[in-house]
């Protein structure tokens, strides 16, 4: 289940390079797994012509000793929220299903053709992205490869689910998605993978509907750390350098003692303690300390925050026409931005001024702060039809993210589970701008996480 078990970018194109494999053939591979088994609730669309026709095209192009970037030639799949030409985008929804057609690709989806990816398809999502738990009641919920065929499996996590088991089953090499309170970081913990929320400027969102224009941010869902550096480098149209590990020796991190681990499972209690240690015995130095303002965050947001308000504003027409039509459990949390005057838009605007400026003075004297991604393991998609668990595993799912995306910082989660128990993630985080120092401690943590099993 540790995303090292996966192959990495660089070495698949390795593998192309010499020869040992097509794109033909990995395009093929993945395509045949997103038709078949857990494939039919991960994709909303599989573009299994255009993949092929492109695929082909790569492997005529590394015939004549043409590799336009180090993901040329691979499969990649993208969330149902990005435009892709002459196709609909949806949002995992029905709600869409009479809107016109993308009359062009979204800015990151044409970085990524231009660089040689092969685009699968689109992947199902939490309706509007407006959930950490991944479940759909329109296309289905793709089940954790976690103790999937026990009972009904395990939720995936969201809002970027089918992003992360297209990975996980080997249904592309790596996946797009969007997170505006951890959508991708929540599934790549809980199912093995490692995710990059950068921060949010730095990779253009043209043509990617939103769900808040405030807090929406596009990172990558992948194998390692190299690979979602890579393929941040592509979206954010930046020259690929690789990443060098940060010397964990000397290495200053802020464990949040308030907040981060309440409500928290016993593995993955023990499995964030465990990750501390190893950093420790290889000098870190780990300073425990509480972050007052990570408790003021649920006062701040108690009206529902930027996401009620901004989805309110995108979608309050088509709720007026078609509120039956969407998810209950997540139009009723659009509507709550009915009830959030201008006045007090702008007062959450000073507000989350103030709040970054106080986590960054705490921050100023430390590399990165270090949390679990989410405090448990995946719960059972038949324990979330109650609705009251179903509003308090998303809250307590979504919290440690979003005080990354409210600091508008950046973040990487990493596997850092034992090899045979239920995934969990680790976070790497800090303040927005700082993304190449947190994939640089990210490689560290995750090279000492692989060198001692």
């Amino acid at each position: 289940m540790n995303s090292s078990a996966f192959p990495s970018l660089s070495c698949l194109s390795q593998a192309l390079d010499d020869g040992s494999i097509s794109s033909v053939q990995l395009t093929q591979q993945a395509l045949t797994r997103a038709i078949s088994g857990e494939g039919p609730k991960v994709y909303t669309q599989v573009f299994d012509e255009q993949a092929l026709a492109a695929a082909q095209a790569a492997d005529t192009l590394r015939q004549a000793g043409m590799r336009r970037s180090a993901v040329d030639g691979l499969p990649i799949s993208v969330k149902d929220l990005f435009d892709i030409k002459g196709k609909p985008t949806r949002a995992g929804s029905v709600v869409l299903n009479d809107a016109p057609a993308a009359s062009d690709n979204a800015k990151v989806v044409q970085r990524l053709i231009n660089a040689g990816a092969i685009i699968i398809g689109t992947t199902n999502m939490t309706e509007f992205a407006y959930s950490g738990l991944g479940v759909n009641p329109h296309y289905g919920t793709p089940r954790n490869p976690w103790e999937r065929t026990i009972g009904e499996g395990r939720i995936p996590g969201g809002s970027s689910s089918g992003a992360a088991v297209s990975v996980t089953d080997g249904m592309a090499v790596a996946a797009i998605g969007s997170d505006t309170g951890g959508s991708v970081r929540i599934p790549s913990a809980l199912c093995g993978l490692t995710g990059f929320k950068p921060t949010a400027s730095r990779v253009p969102q043209e043509g990617v509907l939103p769900l808040s224009t405030t807090l929406d941010s596009i990172g990558p869902l992948a194998a390692s750390v190299a690979c979602c550096a890579l393929l941040d480098a592509l979206m954010t149209g930046a020259n690929h350098t690789p990443i060098v590990p940060k010397p964990i020796k000397g290495l200053r991190l802020l464990f949040p003692s308030n907040a981060v681990l309440d409500g928290a499972d016993d593995h993955v209690a023990a499995s964030y303690a465990h990750v501390l240690s190893q950093l420790s015995a290889a000098g870190a130095i780990i300073v425990e300390q509480a972050v007052p303002p990570f408790d003021q965050l649920p006062g701040i947001n108690a009206q529902g925050g930027f996401i009620a308000a901004e989805a309110w504003a995108w979608h309050r027409q088509l709720i007026a026409d078609k509120a039956d039509a969407y998810d209950p459990r997540v139009v009723s949390r659009m509507l709550r931005g009915q009830q959030i005057s201008a006045a007090d838009y702008i007062d959450l605007l000073h507000r989350r001024a103030r709040w970054i400026q106080q986590v960054k003075m705490q921050l100023a004297d430390y590399d990165a702060m270090i949390m679990p991604t989410v405090p448990v393991i995946a719960p059972t998609i038949a324990e979330l039809r109650d609705e009251e668990v179903y509003h308090k595993t998303n809250l307590l799912l979504l919290r440690n993210p979003t005080f990354i995306n409210f600091l508008d910082g950046c973040a990487v989660s990493l596997p850092c589970h034992a090899p045979g128990t239920a995934p969990v993630g680790v976070s790497i985080a800090a303040a927005g701008g700082q993304d190449r120092t947190v994939l640089a401690i990210a490689k560290a943590v995750e090279t000492l996480l692989h060198s001692q099993g």
